[in-house]
């Protein structure tokens, strides 16, 4: 990539990039012509193309695009004990392969010299040729972004379908172990090509945005890099969150994705596989339980966790994309998940912002948003650089070119304003306790038409609430039908800043609780509120609803029982860090104002 006419360009603007930087300012030296990018923070007054419906790379690559390939994968380690195409022997997942057209290489040729040699970004997923186009042909979800932005640049891309989807046979196995296989098989055959330079990277969002972690549980010599974008850890982890699942929880395999598998042809006995089965039967059991249902042997959910196992087995780099208002695929997949892989060792940056369950630079999702769910943050949400980042990660984890980008956490704040982390919580990060009697709590007990009202402030200065703040909550129930709880961050005018979700049978969170409460038995509830970013002037107050539940939960039957509370003993904990204009940057193709009403300023 010749980014050195660009850059000039760069280097002659420094001196005038208006914005706040802070601590992430450099000084950049209006002679010197660097051979690196720029960081996200020296971006304000670069331009980029607005106008289309995705962004595009500042610098077009100057190789053509070849004619698709359509390619069947043999995947063999699925033998007739997985059922379906197991059965005959012939499992395989399809792919569409597009590969740039470089002066002097041959492709087709036994023996493809090394600097013919190109690496692959793929997207892998369930959707094509159903519900979307076919796998040769450039999806508008994200493929023809990666084709069109990036085969040009010297990269091979392909759009792989998983097991029981689009040409690809065998079951739909809703990300358990034979999904996870058929992945692996596309990453090692992308990988060992004779064309390919041995280095692949998964990009993704949602269910796509999932099989880029399936693939790093392998630790696949060939996998260098991925780009979960609101991608799940786990399918259990992300359904069920202390216990309490999402309305969609128990019927996700089946009732949702099973119909990708039965479309009325020869193929559809395939689906007759272990997995698809289990699914009937896992689902129900977990509403029931909000466990993982692993008792007699049962590894369904267990097999469809994945994070521990690319924490013991992964040798890439990660890039985690997060809609900080993402009701499909909620944040707590982002964090504590950028930590835990830190601090494994692994190499992780992480780009939230205040969207849904979208891409960076969607006009058409981001200007959607209602109030407290991103609105207040829009246009700025809109990253028309997103492209150019892209290509500056691939560049250097998939062709070792340009230099290491910095690592950390970019975080939007639910107003719009961008901000560097090193980590996220940041390491200066203040926890502020609260009892919870000093909340004024105007009730104690708790039936599934209570409402309890809490407030806390004003506050004497300008703070971030920036992280996962939690709320320890004594509960005791009066009855063999368990508790359940729902809280809600608004600020002063009623506006959602964030919420919390507990079954009190998982009352310590996480994934292990027990079948039944003790009634008259109190237990301490450990809740925790998913990741929020938002900012508290001077002046504000906060309060805090409590329900029984709230916006898309649906409570187990053994947990809706009505419970007592001890707010004498509770707890509220806020994560504060303390940031100013200072500590914002720009983002490039926004209007900034000085003091404009509606225009941000910083």
């Amino acid at each position: 990539m010749d980014l050195r006419a660009w850059l000039i360009l760069v280097v002659m603007l420094s001196a005038s990039l208006s914005g706040c930087f802070g601590e992430n300012e450099e000084e950049i030296s209006p002679d010197s012509v660097y051979e690196v990018y720029p960081e996200p923070w020296q971006r304000a007054d670069l331009q980029y193309t607005d106008t289309d419906v995705f962004s595009r790379v500042s610098v077009n690559g100057s190789h053509n695009i070849s004619t698709p390939v359509s390619v069947f994968v043999p995947v063999p380690s699925i033998t007739a004990s997985d059922g379906g195409a197991g059965l005959t022997g012939g499992a395989e997942v399809h792919l569409g392969l597009w590969l740039p057209e470089i002066e002097g290489c041959d492709f087709t040729q036994a023996n493809v010299s090394t600097e013919c040699k190109v690496p692959v970004i793929a997207d892998v997923g369930p959707y094509y040729d159903d519900g979307d186009v076919s796998a040769t042909t450039p999806a508008d979800r994200l493929g023809r972004f990666l084709i069109e932005n990036y085969v040009p640049h010297g990269f091979a891309v392909a759009q792989v379908s998983v097991f029981g989807t689009g040409n690809s046979n065998h079951c739909m196995d809703l990300m358990g172990t034979d999904e996870q296989r058929g992945i692996d098989a596309a990453v090692s055959w992308l990988g060992e090509a004779e064309w390919s330079n041995g280095k692949v990277g998964l990009i993704g969002k949602s269910y796509d945005g999932s099989t880029p972690w399936q693939a790093a549980t392998f630790g696949n010599p060939n996998l260098a890099t991925i780009v979960p974008m609101s991608g799940l850890i786990g399918v259990h982890e992300l359904m069920w969150r202390n216990g309490s699942m999402e309305a969609r929880g128990a019927i996700m395999h089946n009732g949702v994705y099973g119909s990708f598998g039965v479309d009325g042809d020869t193929g559809d006995s395939e689906n007759l596989c272990e997995g698809y089965i289990e699914g009937y039967v896992n689902g129900p059991l977990a509403y029931q339980t909000g466990g993982m249902v692993d008792y007699a042997g049962n590894t369904y959910w267990t097999e469809r966790s994945f994070l521990d196992r690319v924490v013991q087995n992964y040798q890439g780099s990660v890039y985690i994309i997060q809609g900080m208002q993402d009701w499909n695929v909620d944040p707590h997949m982002a964090f504590p998940t950028h930590q835990i892989i830190e601090q494994a060792g692994i190499e992780v940056k992480t780009l939230a912002g205040q969207w849904a369950h979208d891409y960076p630079d969607r006009v058409s999702g981001h200007s959607s948003q209602s109030s407290g769910e991103g609105a207040e943050a829009y246009p700025y949400t809109l990253r028309w650089d997103w492209a150019d980042e892209m290509l500056y990660w691939f560049d250097w984890y998939l062709k070792g070119e340009g230099r290491a980008p910095a690592l950390g956490v970019e975080m939007q704040d639910n107003r719009g304003g961008w901000r560097f982390e090193s980590t996220y919580p940041a390491l200066d990060t203040e926890y502020l306790e609260i009892s919870a009697i000093d909340l004024a709590p105007d009730g104690e007990s708790m039936t599934a038409s209570s409402m309890i009202t809490m407030t806390y402030g004003p506050f004497d200065e300008d703070v971030y609430i920036a992280g996962m703040p939690t709320f320890h909550i004594p509960v005791t129930p009066s009855t063999l039908n368990g508790a359940h709880g729902y809280l809600e961050i608004q600020d002063e005018s009623g506006m959602r800043l964030g919420h919390a979700v507990m079954d009190y049978r998982f009352h310590a969170g996480g994934r292990d609780g027990q079948l039944n409460l003790i009634p008259y038995v109190e237990v301490m509830g450990y809740m925790e509120f998913m990741p929020m970013d938002v900012f508290i002037q001077a002046g504000e107050s906060i309060q805090i609803i409590m329900t029984q539940t709230g916006q898309d939960y649906v409570p187990s039957s053994s947990s809706v029982g009505g419970y007592s509370i001890d707010w004498d003993e509770a707890t509220l904990t806020l994560p504060i860090v303390k940031r100013t204009c200072d500590d914002l940057f720009k983002v490039p193709m926004q209007e900034y104002a000085e003091s404009t009403e509606g225009i941000r300023t910083c």
